[in-house]
């Protein structure tokens, strides 16, 4: 958590802001924007492994002992299995929209022999094929896909054995969301000259020419320039700073910021989605002693399109939480407590109610997504209420693997940390609570660069 008074948890007046064969392979990723398999490989796993631990359902089971959670669990000893009939399916909802690399199905003797991998963004469809044989293997098999989607299923139209369909394991991997800049994204930093005072700060124009740098701007300390005016700036200790990042115009509708404290040789700050995202920003901190720290928006972000963004979003989130990306649109996609639809006499003003009760919580929906009311005192609490752990045993609860895994939850916030480095992000004034806030703090630092984007 910053230092000082900066403090993103804070709503206002602050700088703030998871006989048998073994194995099998395969399933299809994910999604709503359709996805098609490139190639069958050998055991690699692409990217992030998204289902385990997700919700999955099943067409049917052959018996109480083997439900469909079970081959999301992570544990080669338990299995899905299906009764014993044409056609069967089971399915794993990701909980939003994600980039998909690979899919790999861990069969148990009784495997398919023909199926499809399909993928949705909602669990009644319609669903997009993405991967279709009527010569399945068995085994493991493992397939590399592109595409995106949230809901992915296999669906068996054939079955190899008399018995019904069988799966160790189902696994989806993916999400390109998270992904550090490349080293070439932050350009040469021996052009940064020495700081006259704590650190220097170069601005970055990463906008994809959306905009020159004679319309990106940045304010600070009462300054205020284009980057083709003045690409550096010199950070005075003190606390609570916030610097502000224009394109287009200065002080126009398109802006961001940072906050930060700075002490005569130290920093603490982050970046922030707790109110809203206005423009894709990333910082990279590096100390005199070598340190070097990057966080802030994925590159993801800075290489998708400003529209792509906002309908990105839409296709991520569930149906309550599209409106955040039309109610300031194209300006910014706000959090769920800045819009009406959430509050009192809202559409979704009772979002939260039914599962804050069941824990004990009597807060309005508002209130839980701001840490406000009695959660501002609880941490622990509105950080478990947004992330979908409140229900779980306390030793389970700031368990990263376990947060978001069903209905209701912050989708918003959950949505930066898909596509943030590192998936660390300032979703919810409570965010830093089991480290997962995109924050950092370093002493002796020489210089930051900051890249704005649009």
């Amino acid at each position: 958590m910053p230092v000082g008074s900066v403090s993103p948890r804070r709503a206002p007046g602050r700088p703030r802001s998871r006989p048998h064969l073994v194995l099998a392979l395969l399933i299809a990723l994910v999604a709503a924007l359709g996805l098609t398999v490139t190639s069958q490989s050998p055991a690699r796993a692409a990217g992030t492994l998204l289902s385990q631990g997700r919700p999955a359902t099943a067409s049917s089971t052959e018996n109480a002992s083997f439900g469909a959670a079970q081959a999301v669990d992570g544990n080669d000893q338990t299995r899905w299995s299906s009764a014993f009939a044409d056609p069967q399916w089971i399915m794993v909802d990701l909980g939003s929209v994600q980039p998909l690399t690979q899919v790999t199905l861990k069969w148990e003797t009784a495997y398919a022999k023909a199926f499809t991998l399909q993928t949705a963004t909602d669990p009644n469809g319609p669903w997009t094929t993405v991967y279709s044989t009527t010569a399945g293997t068995g085994g493991v098999q493992n397939l590399n896909v592109s595409g995106s989607g949230r809901y992915v299923r296999m669906y068996g139209t054939q079955r190899a054995t008399p018995y019904g369909y069988s799966l160790w394991e189902f696994q989806v991997y993916g999400g390109s969301g998270g992904t550090t800049p490349p080293d070439a994204f932050w350009g040469t930093t021996d052009d940064i000259p020495p700081s006259s005072a704590v650190m220097k700060v170069k601005v970055l124009n990463r906008t994809g020419g959306a905009y020159p740098d004679s319309q990106v701007y940045w304010s600070y300390n009462g300054q205020e320039h284009s980057i083709a005016e003045q690409p550096y700036v010199d950070i005075v200790a003190a606390p609570a700073q916030r610097m502000y990042f224009y394109v287009g115009s200065p002080n126009g509708q398109y802006y961001d910021f940072i906050e930060f404290t700075t002490g005569t040789s130290s920093f603490s700050g982050n970046t922030t989605r707790v109110d809203a995202w206005g423009l894709p920003l990333a910082i990279r901190l590096h100390s005199h002693s070598g340190q070097d720290v990057q966080l802030g928006d994925a590159q993801d972000l800075f290489t998708m399109t400003r529209d792509q963004v906002f309908q990105n979003f839409q296709n991520s989130v569930p149906q309550q939480f599209k409106v955040l990306a039309q109610t300031q649109a194209p300006y910014r996609i706000i959090a769920p407590g800045s819009d009406p639809s959430f509050r009192a006499g809202g559409a979704n003003a009772n979002y939260f109610t039914a599962y804050a009760n069941s824990v004990g919580v009597n807060e309005s929906t508002s209130n839980i997504f701001g840490c406000a009311g009695s959660l501002a005192s609880d941490a622990a609490l509105c950080a478990a209420l947004n992330r979908h752990t409140a229900n779980l045993p306390a030793a389970q609860q700031q368990d990263p693997s376990k947060f978001y895994g069903g209905d209701p939850a912050n989708w918003y916030a959950k949505y930066w940390h898909d596509h943030a480095i590192g998936h660390l992000a300032y979703g919810f004034p409570y965010d830093d609570v089991a480290g997962q806030a995109a924050y950092t703090s370093m002493d002796s630092p020489q210089w930051m660069e900051v890249a704005v984007g649009y």
